[in-house]
């Protein structure tokens, strides 16, 4: 359990002194956003995430009943399973912090549940800069749930880049809602 907590401790630490201030994404996110393809090497993409571990109250790893994946799935469904993101970025703001707050507190309450996130981008850049970026993105993701006390073992990240959008359209309304972290509950225990 201290091992837990210091190495819960170093983490934060670590984020905390690595931590750059992340872009303005007020409002929809989608107004925050810019145009261009994000190939120019100018990407803005701070190096740590842009996101804080404020507020972060983990309980080291302890967790609690036995979860059915199905009924964990549709929990997390009901309390936000995506976050979005701004533009070339894979910043957490406030907003999807909280998302991932609220599905860590089911994460951790439940024992057995792995997870898979997708990270996802919207079609402008290249096919590899956004397989990239959506790696990025499911990894930010990935290291917020970590850091909140979750296994991570339990978490598989993969990036689907731009081939997989919610919503069709050459729009900023629909490159917004493409620009994404969802989770998915895959199933039971992770192989030890």
């Amino acid at each position: 359990m201290l091992k837990r907590l210091l190495a819960l401790s170093m983490i934060v630490l670590v984020v905390a002194a690595c931590e750059t201030t992340p872009e303005d994404t007020s409002a929809t996110g989608a107004s925050a956003s810019g145009g261009g393809s994000g190939t120019t090497g100018t990407s803005g993409i701070p190096s740590s995430g842009g996101y804080t571990t404020s507020g972060l109250s983990g309980t080291g790893g302890q967790r609690g009943i036995p979860g059915d994946p199905a009924e964990v799935e549709r929990q997390i469904a009901s309390t936000g399973d995506t976050v979005y993101f701004a533009f070339d970025s894979y910043s957490l703001d406030s907003s999807a912090q909280q998302a991932l707050d609220r599905q860590a507190a089911l994460l951790l309450k439940y024992t057995g549940i792995t997870v898979t996130i997708e990270g996802h981008t919207d079609e402008r850049g290249t096919r590899e800069y956004n397989i990239a970026l959506g790696d990025r993105r499911a990894t930010a993701v990935r290291d917020y749930l970590v850091a909140y006390g979750i296994d991570a073992a339990s978490i598989r990240t993969i990036s689907y880049g731009e081939e997989r959008p919610a919503v069709l359209g050459s729009s900023e309304a629909a490159w917004a809602k493409n620009r994404r972290g969802v989770t998915v509950v895959t199933g039971g225990a992770p192989s030890s």
